[in-house]
């Protein structure tokens, strides 16, 4: 009997621990680990989540740079960081699913992290020079079948290569990719005309095709796209099943304790439910998108089951 006294004492010893760490959360400033450089697209987002998330949890929520390897480095270094609830990652398509099949050894795995919440998307869009007789994504199909590996797509990063193998796959449409080092050294070519089609990111191509540089195809969002109404979607244009976008999801290490993680994912959702916070960050390039914790990890598995399939197919690696 003693022995059971002594354990249910334990018991609620415990639980009296994990209540008060979870009042007391957060007691001191939370850094958030950004694997890019400043001034990249994710870390200008970041600053701006970081900022209006301190505000919401009246603590100060500070960034730190971490670049290399394409996300790898600030990767693994969150990953390894202390489950507390006070280091944490904004993540993305690269570091989370793409990078673990393009790197013999990234450092990190991305079950190393649990997701707090999503941030948004960042939806791609196929473009054509003007000339080009090609008006719609069903145009692209039917011009890519009448000859094959003739007409050439111009990418310029991963995320556009696995776009680009998606399209050919579902929509049975054989281009062949040309690879240039930056979107912008890519859309000079398709304006230019030496190159007749190219596929990036909606923030990369929107202002090209406002100002009639380049005509819009599709989107490779599930639908059309607040960042670029009226275009549709290749699903909506007929590719059944297409959609491959970017995505930005906040992150902590894995075995943070589950009241920490549901304040920190309470205070996220608070922020991003904000029509200020989503105007600016359609401003971004980044399309809100909310998730719950089940819908998160179902994402999560099928993510990185689709970026690894095409990875792996069209045999890319990294420099």
């Amino acid at each position: 009997m003693r022995k059971l006294h002594h354990f249910i004492a334990g018991l609620l010893l415990a639980a009296g621990t994990l209540s008060a760490f979870a009042d007391a959360y957060p007691s001191k400033a939370i850094k958030v680990i950004v694997p890019y450089a400043v001034g990249q697209g994710t870390d200008i987002v970041a600053r701006f989540v970081a900022d209006a998330l301190g505000k919401e949890l009246k603590q100060a929520v500070y960034i730190e740079n971490k670049p290399g390897a394409n996300g790898n480095v600030g990767a693994q270094f969150a990953a390894h960081a202390p489950a507390d609830g006070y280091t944490l990652m904004v993540g993305t398509n690269a570091t989370n699913a793409a990078n673990a099949f393009i790197y013999a050894n990234p450092g990190y795995e991305a079950e190393d992290f649990e997701a707090i919440g999503m941030i948004g998307i960042l939806p791609l869009v196929y473009v054509a020079n003007n000339a080009s007789s090609v008006n719609d994504i069903q145009d692209l199909i039917r011009a890519a079948r009448a000859k094959p590996n003739a007409l050439n797509t111009a990418v310029s990063t991963t995320t556009c290569r696995t776009a680009h193998e998606l399209f050919k796959s579902l929509a049975q449409a054989p281009m062949f990719p040309v690879d240039f080092k930056g979107s912008g050294q890519a859309l000079t070519a398709v304006i230019g005309g030496q190159v007749e089609f190219m596929v990036d990111t909606i923030t990369s191509l929107r202002a090209a095709i406002t100002s009639n540089q380049v005509k819009a195809l599709g989107v490779t969002s599930a639908t059309q796209s607040k960042l670029l109404p009226g275009v549709k979607s290749l699903a909506e244009q007929g590719v059944k099943g297409y959609e491959l976008v970017g995505w930005t999801v906040l992150y902590t290490p894995k075995g943070v304790p589950a009241e920490v993680s549901h304040t920190l994912s309470a205070a996220l959702d608070k922020v991003l439910a904000r029509s200020d916070v989503q105007d600016k960050l359609l401003q971004f390039g980044i399309e809100p998108q909310k998730k719950s914790a089940e819908e998160l990890k179902a994402f999560a598995a099928s993510e990185k089951e689709k970026w690894g399939r095409l990875i792996t197919a069209a045999g890319l690696k990294a420099n």
